[in-house]
């Protein structure tokens, strides 16, 4: 009766794995590809370009000595409110002082020079007119014949010394008012040497950074010394943005923004975009420019130095037909782009970052290399340094899918750059000038403007993926608008494929042997 009941026990596990086997072979639906679908919506679209940048105050100005010595005296600290003309640091003013009293004592001496000239000038001046008059005397005598012309002749040459005395100490006397204005001017500058000794506020403001300390010496020679910043007012702030070259065309002044700063999380600040700086910063080979978003802070929330999640938007929609940016990249397998027309705006680019999740890898490496194999028909040596290049570069593009969203951008950005130049370097001339049109055509693609064709692929009646052609608009990174094409709003597209898991083997090999 027990081997009875241990044998139908047998036969109803043996019986229950085979159908849980077969259910998940077959009923399972084995290793047949599912793919993941999404529905074209229709609703607002607002296009957006996301950058970093650090929060400083509209005007913000730096504090220094314009006399070296050392610091007495400081009567402000951090956050200290300071008005205009207010003392703010002393310097000790003995040297100065002394430099005072020198040029004072000068300026005496050079006055008493000029009284003495004034009076060798009066001297002169008596001289020549007594040999004037003796001239003058014996000139009449010798027409009288009383003296001979040598006596005249005498006179005459005393009285011409005598005036050429007279301008001399004439000049002399000129010279001395000179230096007596030359020491009033250098007394006047020991006097304002004197009071920079004393360091005040040049506007009113808040001390948001002190550089000194009392007993510290600042030289003044080349560059002046920083001592203090004062931010004029920190109600009225402003976000510094770096904006990639990619972008910077889509921003203009007087475009809304918002932005965000860790130290508050969960809360969002607007501003507006107040210019647009012309110099360009390169980084890496990573063009980007300069672009000032106004910020308010009447309740002083906001502090100089932070750093800001910035995001302006360019565009908007109020209600527009879009669809996932995830679904105009997938490809089926076995399908390339080499039919897709010039001027798609796919978001698949020609030198990408690779995508992270699920889907299709219309943007990824692999069908990169296919596409640019085939648009620019590389050779096989070609090919082959094409396949080092992304071999390289696998580590960097892994790297860059760990960092922040605010830092990635800027790293796929060095990575599309550094596989352009090296893809370049073994490209032919016409196939360089292609390699340059296919990359304006990525560049406008993930510019967010929009326009060209994309494609999508639907499932039909069977199943089967087949694709539509659509017209693209505005995007803002991860919806697309649809202006044209055969489908509608609702319709469900592929945006990627997923392989069933994998089944345990039914089998295995014989188990661990005991003895």
């Amino acid at each position: 009766m027990k081997t009875r009941s241990l044998v139908i026990i047998s036969l109803l596990v043996v019986t229950l794995g085979g159908a849980y086997v077969g259910w998940q072979k077959f009923g399972n639906g084995g290793d047949a590809p599912q793919f993941k679908l999404a529905k074209v919506e229709s609703g607002p679209l607002t296009a957006v370009v996301s950058a970093t940048g650090t929060l400083t105050p509209v005007v913000s100005v730096q504090v220094s000595s314009q006399v070296s010595g050392q610091i007495r005296e400081i009567f402000v600290d951090f956050n200290s409110t300071v008005t205009q003309g207010q003392l703010i640091a002393r310097i000790a003013p003995e040297t100065f002082e002394h430099k005072v009293n020198q040029a004072a004592a000068d300026l005496e001496a050079s006055r008493a020079a000029v009284g003495v000239q004034l009076a060798e000038a009066l001297r002169a001046r008596a001289n020549l007119a007594e040999a004037e008059r003796d001239y003058e005397r014996k000139k009449m005598l010798v027409d009288k014949n009383y003296i001979s012309p040598a006596e005249r002749d005498k006179a005459r040459s005393l009285f011409d010394a005598a005036a050429a005395a007279l301008q001399v100490v004439e000049s002399q006397a000129k010279n001395a008012s000179a230096v007596v204005r030359q020491r009033e001017a250098q007394l006047g500058q020991a006097r304002v040497d004197l009071e920079r000794t004393q360091i005040r506020a040049p506007v009113d403001g808040i001390v948001v950074k002190r550089s000194v300390e009392p007993g510290q010496t600042v030289a003044a020679s080349l560059q002046a010394p920083e001592m203090f910043v004062i931010a004029k007012s920190l109600s009225d702030m402003q976000v510094e943005a770096s904006i990639d070259e990619a972008d910077i065309g889509r921003v203009k002044t007087g475009q809304t923004a918002t932005f965000t700063v860790d130290a508050f999380p969960g809360r969002s600040f607007s501003g507006e975009v107040k210019q647009v700086r012309k110099a360009a910063t390169v980084v890496s080979n990573v063009v980007s420019y300069t672009v000032v978003v106004s910020a308010s802070n009447p309740d002083l929330t906001l502090l100089p130095g932070m750093t800001a999640n910035v995001r302006i938007t360019t565009a908007q929609r109020e209600k527009v037909l879009k669809v996932a940016n995830a679904a105009l990249r997938f490809r089926p397998p076995g399908i390339t782009d080499e039919k897709k027309p010039a001027g798609s705006s796919t978001p698949s680019t020609v030198s990408p970052a690779p995508t992270s999740g699920g889907g299709g890898s219309g943007g990824g490496p692999g069908q990169l290399r296919e596409r640019l194999t085939a648009e620019l028909k590389l050779d096989a040596d070609q090919q082959e340094k094409l396949s080092a290049v992304f071999a390289g570069m696998r580590e960097k593009f892994m790297a860059a899918r760990e960092l922040p969203e605010a830092e990635r951008a800027k790293a796929s950005e060095r990575n599309r750059a550094e596989i352009r130049e090296k893809v370049v370097a073994f490209l032919t001339d016409e196939q360089k000038a292609r390699y340059t049109q296919m990359n304006a055509e990525a560049a406008a693609a993930r510019s967010g403007v929009g326009g060209g064709e994309g494609r999508v692929w639907t499932l039909d009646a069977n199943g089967k993926p087949q694709p539509v052609t659509i017209k693209l608009g505005l995007t803002d990174g991860s919806m697309t608008q649809i202006v044209s094409g055969d489908i509608k709003e609702a319709s469900e597209v592929i945006t990627g494929q997923q392989t069933a898991k994998p089944t345990a083997p039914t089998g295995g090999g014989p188990g661990p042997r005991l003895f």
